[in-house]
């Protein structure tokens, strides 16, 4: 296990991560102090266990799930990070915790630690495929129950594959592939925050006019 001090002056702050090394050291990969808050990252089969510990010790009390959300790191191996955010209302403290999972490794679901999990856990695998074990309903949140892909994946085309567009002939919801291929679209929009960007018949880009040039004297 590394660890790592950030600068802070937060001396209860401190106490509670050399707390944590103490007990979770066997447990945890990577435990930090990062821009006044403390990190952890767990292994997969010691999840559970730790956030038992982080939620019912009298020293932390990390009763309440802010949120819990997914990363995906297209070059990583495993490629997917699992972070979840909890709050101590007894100790004004806030930990964030996170696992690592490839897109076939299923993460254990908090759902009996943590009620409010369940949706979070649920919009998780809906917008990045990662599968949550012994799960109550897993099952997407936010896209239509025959939605192809995981749209937050780093792969997954802006475009997407699949249009859904109210049809006035047949006068209801019809779905459609896209025909746009994402590679030829063009974004390169002008901005009203910037000026025109003018090109001259052969090409090469207008200069910059000099604003002290045509001014009335």
């Amino acid at each position: 296990m590394s660890t790592k001090y950030s600068q802070t002056n937060d001396k209860a702050l401190v106490a509670l991560l050399e707390y944590l090394i103490s007990i979770l050291s066997g447990d945890v990969i990577d435990i930090r102090i990062a821009q006044d808050e403390i990190t952890i990252e767990s292994r997969v089969k010691s999840l559970l266990k730790v956030l038992s510990f982080l939620r019912d010790d009298a020293k932390c009390q990390f009763k309440q799930l802010i949120d819990l959300c997914g990363v995906d790191y297209p070059d990583r191996n495993p490629r997917f990070h699992v972070v979840y955010h909890l709050l101590s209302c007894r100790h004004n403290q806030r930990v964030r915790l996170k696992v690592a999972t490839s897109e076939v490794d299923p993460v254990p679901s908090i759902v009996k630690l943590f009620s409010s999990a369940d949706w979070y856990e649920r919009e998780t695998w809906d917008m990045f495929g990662i599968t949550f074990s012994d799960h109550p309903d897993l099952r997407r949140l936010l896209t239509d129950y025959g939605f192809d892909g995981h749209p937050l994946r780093k792969d997954f085309p802006l475009s997407g594959f699949v249009e859904v567009r109210y049809d006035e002939e047949k006068k209801r919801v019809v779905y459609e592939p896209v025909h746009l291929t994402q590679e030829y679209r063009q974004f390169d929009f002008m901005s009203p925050w910037e000026g025109a960007h003018f090109i001259r018949p052969g090409g090469e880009t207008e200069p910059r006019k000099n604003p002290t040039e045509d001014d009335p004297q």
